[in-house]
């Protein structure tokens, strides 16, 4: 079992930033692929980005590619998502989630932590 535990969101402004962080516990962090997917009210869940158990290969989805990047510290058991430029579209719970490779579908990965909401005024 891995144990996922997000961190970060909040209120922001549009324009601004936010750094999320997702804290792993339980079988060792580096075997997994790490991945961020968000929920908007009403829609369904998305793909945001995806890092490999290394972190040497790292992929987002069209809408947030050049202002979102995502980064590991196997260290640190951590995963972590800087979001710049934020838009009022960015607004969501952010879900992490581990999994053993990098997959754009959630259905890619066993573990999921409780999310962190963004919310971003316009």
């Amino acid at each position: 079992q891995v144990q996922l535990v997000e961190s970060g969101g909040g209120l922001v402004q549009a324009g601004g930033s936010l750094r999320l962080s997702c804290a792993a516990s339980g079988r060792p962090f580096s075997r997994y692929a790490m991945g961020w997917f968000r929920q908007a009210p009403g829609k369904e869940r998305e793909f945001v980005a995806a890092i490999s158990w290394g972190g040497g290969s790292a992929n987002y989805a069209d809408s947030v590619k050049g202002r979102f990047l995502i980064s590991r510290d196997n260290a640190k058991n951590t995963v972590y998502l800087q979001m710049n430029s934020l838009t009022a579209e960015d607004t969501a719970v952010y879900y992490c989630a581990a999994g053993p490779r990098q997959s754009y579908s959630g259905v890619g990965y066993d573990y999921w932590g409780q999310g962190t909401q963004v919310t971003v005024s316009s």
